[in-house]
This record gives structure tokens, C-alpha cells and sequence, in this order.
């Protein structure tokens, strides 16, 4: 049986950007993000897909980042959220990788793994690269304005399905759909 599955950028989408996120103290969820995640779970699988250049760039290492993400899985278990799998790229744009978005390579890697339903999908984010990556799937994307969204509407590269203030509006437009 194919899945449908929503996958989530995550800085700007899920938790405010506060620029390298991988301290437990600069944690901060987006309002109404825990909420739609546990709108949108009950008819999705949930993925996140971030770029993290961080990691490439010395600001913090990979040890670093799985533990704050395991931090980050245990606080949305603790809210009743369950991500199916989080892929992360540690690489900056320089270095042309396959896995960074927009590239398709972690949602190729999802469908093939998880046996998921594509047309009925979704990818959410706030970043041109994240709408770009959802087309390039043929998944509806959603392109928020939270985060970095309001400031870089306007170089959008490829067209959104849909423009939503935040996660938590676009749970609600998802579930009416």
C-alpha cells in the first residue's frame, strides 16, 4: 500500500530560525507548529528535510547536530508527533552534493524506503530551494511564510501550489483538501 507523506523543512517551517540551530537553549517552535504537525499525521507520514552547511563549515559538528536532533525527536514524541525519518545535508552549495535542496536525491530516497504515494504528497517550507525540490518530485508544495518566507517571497523559482502564513495555516489547508 503507498503512503502519502508530508515533508517539512525545518528551520523556518517548524522552529524559528535563529541562524545554526544545534543547542537544546536556542530551541524555539514556530506557534502552532506542534499542532499541525499532529494535524497533518493523521493522514501523513512526516519527514523533515533540512540543509544543514553547519556541519561543512566547522560551526558544529555532525555529533553535535544528531544529538540536538535527537533532542528535537524526543520533545515532538513527548507532543504526541512521530517523524518517519529526518535527512539532513552537511553540505554547503559550493560543494555541489546531490543531497541538498533543491536536489531531489532525500525524497527519491523516501519513496523508494517508504513506499510512498507521491501525487498525494506534499513538501513545505520556507525556501525557494524547498518549493524547488517538491516540484522537482512533481509533489504539491506548500511555500510558508514564516521564517525567512516573507522576506524571500518575491525570488521564488519555481511557483508554489500554495502560500500559507505558517505550518499550522497550512495543516488546516491541507485537511480541506
Amino acid at each position: 500500500m503507498h503512503k502519502k507523506a508530508v515533508f517539512l523543512d525545518r528551520d523556518g517551517t517548524i522552529n524559528e530560525d535563529v541562524g545554526y540551530l544545534y543547542r537544546k537553549e536556542d530551541l524555539i517552535f514556530i506557534p502552532g507548529a506542534i499542532d499541525a504537525m499532529k494535524i497533518l499525521q493523521e493522514s501523513f507520514l512526516l519527514f523533515i528535510v533540512t540543509n544543514q552547511q553547519g556541519i561543512s563549515q566547522g560551526i558544529f559538528s555532525e555529533e553535535e547536530f544528531l544529538d540536538f536532533n535527537k533532542i528535537f525527536l524526543e520533545i515532538l514524541e513527548k507532543n504526541g508527533i512521530r517523524i518517519a525519518e529526518v535527512f539532513y545535508c552537511p553540505h554547503t552549495k559550493e560543494e555541489n552534493c546531490r543531497c541538498r535542496k533543491p536536489k531531489t536525491f532525500f525524497i527519491e530516497k523516501a519513496v523508494e524506503k517508504y513506499c510512498l504515494d507521491i501525487k498525494d504528497s506534499y513538501m513545505i517550507g520556507d525556501h525557494s530551494s524547498d518549493i524547488e525540490t517538491g516540484t522537482g518530485m512533481d509533489i504539491k508544495t506548500i511555500y510558508l511564510l514564516s521564517g525567512h518566507g516573507r522576506k524571500h517571497v518575491g525570488e521564488l523559482g519555481a511557483s508554489p501550489g500554495h502560500i500559507a502564513d505558517d505550518l499550522y495555516r497550512a495543516a488546516l489547508w491541507i485537511r480541506q483538501q
